[in-house]
Order: structure tokens, then sequence, then C-alpha cells
């Protein structure tokens, strides 16, 4: 641990922040009699303190990266590893929002509101999305010691109902404690068109076509860096550069797909076993660990058609482009700190995932929003529709929303059971982790073999910088850390462990890790199973829990249970405890969402009128026209040669857009790109005032049902069609509801090179109103 030097005479224990300081002036009754001094309050300072930058990547797999035995070049992941540690005992939560939550606050995601993302929140104290400011986040802390703060990337962290213009910002990236923010909000993104924010700023990025989001991240990070240098030299920097990759849609340049042509052309099933062969080589794994069995759920390899496999490994070529593709931006990073001289004493966590691999792409997709709707769709109609856009070289661009098979997910897990959402299982939850601090830490090839999770990192940060975890922080009382600080690892990897204790809970899914045994249960939900039935009548009263001896049992292989009745008992007894403590409870919380769709944070209700300028609404404030009952009426003045959107929400992978296009009246329900209802009046829209109506009305109440569209021009109608099925989560993460312009991804490919393509004419008003009745 450094030792803490602090240089001035204030309060200096760092219990409270802001540390106190008494007023310098003397008040009398008269100013005659007073005296007057300005008080000086600067941060506390530590000397030595290291710059920390901490690299989260998003839905990589355990064994993906050539670092730890993968087939998947990462040259940064193994530059920090090779100038640091490694560690194979690493967990995460299974799920975006909780990961990052624990990751900056140190604390149980539960216990700081973040039990599920935060687009499923609900009203139980577990549950809420919200942090509390019981338990601040490092940045917080480390403002008080001098230090200068940035976010870059995906953030994941802010309430639904606090993601548009009007706030509140105090739950926002500049709100926790982050002087500078520049990414995206929610759960995920075009790497292309990305929505965007600078601070709590909407911008737009560049409509170029060597633009990438990644790429983009890396040089803001990178100028942020030179900036300090020039304005704050003498203060230490604390950085959290989280992108969207390798998140789905899995967007990346062709040139770097092609350098895996052909290179998983053998399946999943022996890419899993050439990477387990290959983690016991490098010594990743031990030398006993047993590779677990293909799930029944999921297809094996050679059960495929020969068109099927190329387009599966075409989604795996994407998907390795992709996660080579980021790594090489972190590299840019690094070399800008090495640049500057710092990196000796620079704190640098590489955290290559905050969930195990994701299987939401269910059977190979091309709209993997998808799995999330509980849409159930055969590989073969995303073939024929990614056919008709252009072929394979389609996969990884902005035409499309492409996610890998399940099975390559669990095939990049090796050896666990499980992927994403799987909390209970190493699966869901394990991730490779790189420590590096050439100041302090000798490099060592030694695996680190101690069981951490994601809220050790705080801890180990304060350590590392010599600070009390503070007991006040802005004036608010703060929540006891949960993490154990991981710095006793750094010398030796035979250092017995000293973290006894963690659950794991998302959806469910939950386990239960104390002294080296491991109690599971798979939950209801199987992620690469797109039936949202699965869970209903779930008692998780009924569920079966496995037992494992982790200093045996690696991989969570062989099932105890039936030998060891008494110590599972007593770790479900455990599990029961830290579950209150934490604010797990009630198990599934982060189901209910779609258990009752009408409790879901979203718009308020009833009539809603948009003006002209309304923009950058996120999808899940915006109006309902997805889902759910709906006539819009535009009240428009259309002029000669009419040309635009009136109204648009979503982008290409999923939404509705209203729109003139050569002077005819068009709107479309784009679902997800597989299915698109197109209606075109006959006939050109006449210049003019014009009161334009779209009418939705769904067939049945049941979520997914099919409705009847009808568009008309004043009181006439012009072009009606059916929706086979509308989506009953969401079109898009983060894509919006704009009116007179499709900012973003465009929702119709029929103005594709002509977005965000505004209106030539006047929106007045959009008015939106939600009838009760259904057509039955």
């Amino acid at each position: 641990m450094v030792n803490k030097t602090f240089t001035q005479a204030q309060d200096a224990t760092g219990a409270v922040l802001p540390p106190l300081v008494a007023s310098a002036s003397v008040a009398g009754k008269t100013l005659a009699e007073s005296r007057h001094q300005w008080r000086v309050s600067t941060p506390l300072k530590v000397d030595g303190a290291p710059n920390v930058l901490i690299v989260l990547l998003d839905d990589a797999g355990f064994a993906q990266a050539d670092t730890v035995g993968g087939p998947i070049h990462t040259p940064t992941f193994s530059r920090i590893a090779n100038s640091g540690l490694t560690y194979n005992a690493f967990h995460t939560t299974a799920i975006c929002s909780a990961t990052r939550a624990s990751l900056l606050t140190g604390r149980n995601h539960h216990k700081v509101g973040n039990g599920v993302i935060s687009e499923l929140a609900s009203d139980w104290d577990g549950y809420t999305a919200e942090i509390p400011k019981s338990a601040a986040t490092i940045p917080e802390v480390l403002k008080h010691y001098g230090y200068r703060t940035a976010a870059f990337g995906k953030w994941h962290n802010t309430p639904v109902r606090h993601t548009t213009s009007m706030g509140p910002f105090d739950r926002w990236p500049t709100g926790h404690g982050f002087d500078h923010f520049y990414g995206f909000i929610g759960g995920e993104t075009s790497q292309y068109e990305p929505r965007l924010y600078q601070g709590t700023t909407p911008i737009e990025p560049p409509r170029r076509t060597d633009y990438h989001l990644s790429e983009d991240l890396a040089e803001k990070a990178v100028q942020w860096l030179k900036d300090r240098s020039i304005s704050t030299p003498e203060d230490p920097f604390f950085m959290y550069w989280a992108p969207g990759a390798v998140h789905g849609p899995h967007h990346v340049f062709k040139e770097w797909a092609d350098k895996y042509k052909g290179k998983f052309d053998a399946g999943w099933d022996i890419c899993r076993e050439q990477a387990f062969e290959r983690q016991k080589r490098l010594g990743f794994i031990p030398p006993d660990a047993v590779l677990t069995p293909r799930p029944s759920s999921l297809p094996g390899w050679d059960s495929l058609g020969a068109d099927e496999r190329k387009f599966q490994a075409r989604l795996m070529e994407v998907f390795a482009g992709f996660l080579e593709h980021v790594d090489v931006q972190v590299g840019k990073i690094v070399d800008e700190i090495e640049r500057q001289g710092l990196r000796e004493n620079t704190l640098i966590f590489y955290v290559f995932s905050d969930n195990g691999a994701s299987a939401e792409g269910m059977a190979g997709s091309i709209a993997e929003l998808n799995a999330h709707n509980g849409i159930t769709t055969p590989v073969s109609r995303h073939m024929e529709v990614l056919e008709q856009l252009g072929g394979l070289d389609m996969l990884g661009s902005a035409r499309v929303d492409n996610m890998y098979h399940a099975a390559w997910a669990w095939a990049g897990m090796s050896p666990f059971q499980g992927t994403k959402l799987v909390a209970g299982y190493f699966g869901g939850t394990r991730v490779p982790l790189a420590i590096s601090w050439p100041q302090r830490i000798r490099p060592d090839s030694q695996v680190r073999p101690q069981f951490h999770h994601v809220n050790d990192i705080a801890p180990t940060i304060y350590e590392a910088i010599g600070i009390t975890p503070p007991r006040v922080v802005d004036g608010h009382e703060q929540d006891p850390l949960d993490g154990v600080g991981m710095s006793y690892t750094f010398s030796s990897g035979q250092t017995a462990n000293q973290k006894l204790t963690q659950y794991f809970e998302v959806l469910g899914s939950r386990g239960i890790f104390h002294q080296g045994w491991m109690a599971s249960v798979w939950g209801p939900r199987t992620p690469w199973i797109a039936d949202m039935k699965q869970f209903h009548g779930w008692n998780p009263e009924k569920d079966v829990w496995a037992l494992y001896n982790l200093d045996e049992d690696f991989s969570q292989s062989q099932d105890l249970a039936a030998q060891e009745p008494a110590r599972l008992e007593a770790m479900k007894t455990l599990f029961d405890r830290e579950a209150q403590a934490n604010k797990v409870y009630p198990l599934g919380a982060g189901l209910w969402p779609f258990l009752q769709p009408s409790d879901r944070v979203g718009p308020r209700d009833g009539d809603v009128s948009y003006g002209s300028k309304t923009r950058r609404i996120p999808e899940f404030m915006g109006p309902n026209l997805r889902s759910r009952n709906s006539i819009v009426t535009v009240d428009v003045d259309v002029p000669e040669n009419a040309q635009g959107v009136l109204y648009a929400l979503g982008g290409a992978g999923g939404g509705v857009t209203l729109y003139i296009d050569s002077g005819y009246l068009t709107y479309e329900y784009n679902a997800l790109l597989l299915e698109r209802t197109v209606l075109r009046a006959t006939e050109p829209i006449s210049r003019g005032r014009r009161r334009i109506e779209v009418k939705t009305m769904l067939t049945s109440s049941q979520p997914g049902a099919a409705a009847s569209l009808g568009l008309h021009i004043d009181g006439e109608e012009v072009a009606r069609a059916s929706v086979p099925y509308t989506l009953p989560l969401a079109f898009t993460a983060t894509e919006t509801f704009n009116v007179g312009v499709d900012l973003g991804s465009p929702v119709s490919f029929d103005y594709l090179e002509r977005a965000p393509f505004a209106f030539n004419g006047t929106v007045h008003d959009v008015h939106v109103t939600y009838p009760p009745e259904t057509e039955e």
C-alpha cells in the first residue's frame, strides 16, 4: 500500500469528503468588529498517487482472446497482461447495468439499485436503476483527491425516466463524479450512427463512411489525455473507457471481418475444444479442468446445412473482427499514456467483459433485438432477408443488426456452462482480467487464481492510492464497501484467497460462493430460447440447486448436491442471508416488466403533442407506436415538391416512419428488419395545410399481436395494411423519436442515402392518442 503523505493542514483523514475547513473569518456584531478572510479549501493530495485506467469491454467471452487461449487476436490485452498480471477467477454479475454499478461503487449490484438493466427497472429497492448517493462512485471519491475524471462509451446506469432532455441529470455520468463524459446512455447503439452525448448534451456523429464509434471513443480519450497534460499536468487522472463493443449489433468494417475468413468453418464444437486445449497449454486454466458438454438445446455444427454453415461462420468472423478492432483502439490510449511518460505510474484494469459472452443472437440473427422481444423467427428468414439486402458481405454493416449464434457464445465461454444472463454459473459471470502497474507490480506469468468480483476493483484502487473509503461524501453517509481489495495478489499467486463469500443473482438465476464452494441455480430462463413464456408460473421455491467444489472442479462440471446435502442446505441458508442483506428479493424482479408490461417504466399516459423541434426523445420515453393502439395526427404544411420525414421512431434495426417521397405519403412499420410493412398513397399529396392520420389497432391484447394500419389524409383513407406481429418490448436500445427528421440510423431504406431526410415543409404538431379498443 502507498504511504499517505498529505500536502495540506486541513482535515486530512478523508473520512468526510470534501474535507471540513473552518471559516477563516471572524464575525462580530458589526463589520467594524469583524474580520473577513476567504477560507482555503483545496483537494486532498497523496504524493505519488497513480493514474487509473479501467477498460471494460462488453459481452466478450472467457475463451475468445488469444491472450488467454482464444482464436481472436487481442494485442493490447496481451500487452497489459504481459506487463502485469492475469486472473482466471474474476467475476461479474452476468448482466450489463449491474456489473457497471457494482464496479463503479464497490458494492453489490442489488444494494445499489441495479439488480437488472435500467430498462427493466421496478420499484423494489434492489431494482430501481438508481445508484444511491450513499454509494459514492470511484470518481466521486477521487475528485476530492485532485483527480481529473472522464468516462467514454457505454454508461447504462441512468434510470430510463431520467434520459430525456429534462433530466434530472444527477444520475448521469457527470452527476456521478465524472468531469467529462462522451458516449451513449443506453444499453447498445449503432457503431456507425450512435446516439451520442457530450456531458448531457445530445450530439450527432459525423456522417462519414469511415466513421466507427470505437475509433471515435479512442480518439476522444486520447484528446482528453492531451488536454489534461496541457491544462492540469500535475493532477492524476481516472479514466473509465467502456466501449459498445462487442455488444450487439456486431458492427465492424469488412476488412476487419475478412481477417478471419475461413477460420471458423470447422464450427463451434471444434472451436470450443481447440480453445480449451490452448487454455490449458497457456496455463490459463488448470490442467485438470473439465470441458463441460454442449447443452442439448443448442445444435451441433454438423446438424446445419451447408448454406447455413456459411452464414453462421460469417457471423463469427464479423464478431472476431469487431473484437480485435476494439482491442486495437484500446492500444491507442495506452500509446498516449506512454507518450506522456505516465505509463509507469498508471494502474490499468483491463476487464475483458461486463459478463459472459452473449447468447442473445439466438439462432444467428440480422435483427438481434428479436430475443429481447421474444420473437421466434427461423434462421432461414434471416438468411433470406440478408440475401435481399446484398448477401453475406452486408453482415457487420449499418444495414443490419447482426449477432452471432448462441452456440458461438457457448463456445467462447469454454470450459464453463452457460452464457450471459446465467448468474449461477461461470458461463455468465467469469471473465479474464489483466492488471498492470509497472511502478508497483512486477510482471508475472503465473495466473492469479484467487476468487474475485467486479466489486473488488474500487477497494483495490483505494488501496493503491493509499486512501480510506470515506464515511461521508458530499453530505451523504456512505454504505460500507462490499468489495475486497486485490492488492494482496500483486506480489504472489499463492496467497490464500481473501474474498470468502459472494452471492450472484440476475433474472432468477442465482448462486453463492463461500470458501471454495459454489451452490448454483440455473433459473427460469435459458438465454438462447426466445419464448418468454418459459418463466411464466415459475416458482423459485421449486428450483433445483447444484453444488460444486471449486478447489477440485474449476468448471462446475460435477454436481455434488446428492453427496453433500448438509453443505448444500448451509449454502442455501447463506444465500438467503446475503439476499436479505443486499435487497435481492423478490427473486426474479427483473422479469416483472415482462410479466406486467403496463408497469414498465415509460412515457406518461394520455394524449401528447409533439412540436416541430422535437428531437432525440429516447424510444423508451417516446410515444409507443410499436405495440399499442394509437392514432397519430400530423398537422402539416405541404410544399410543392414535398420531401422528407414527418416523424420517425427507432432505426434501421426496427422502427416506424412517416415520410413523403417524391410527393407520395408513405408509412413504414419496420419489425426488426425481418418484416417490413409499407403503406403508400396511390396519389401525390396536395400542397397546403393537411391533416394526416396514422391509425394502428392491435388485433388482441396479447404481447406481439398483429395489427392493422390505416393511413389517412384529411379524413380520407389512402392506404391500409396489416402488420403480422408487433414488438412488445422495443425496436432499439438507444434510437429516438424525432419530428421533421430521422436522426441516427434511418428507419427506412427508401431514404438511406438521403438520411436524415429532413422535411422541406412545416410540421405544426404531431398529436398522439391511445384508443383503448382492440380489433377482434
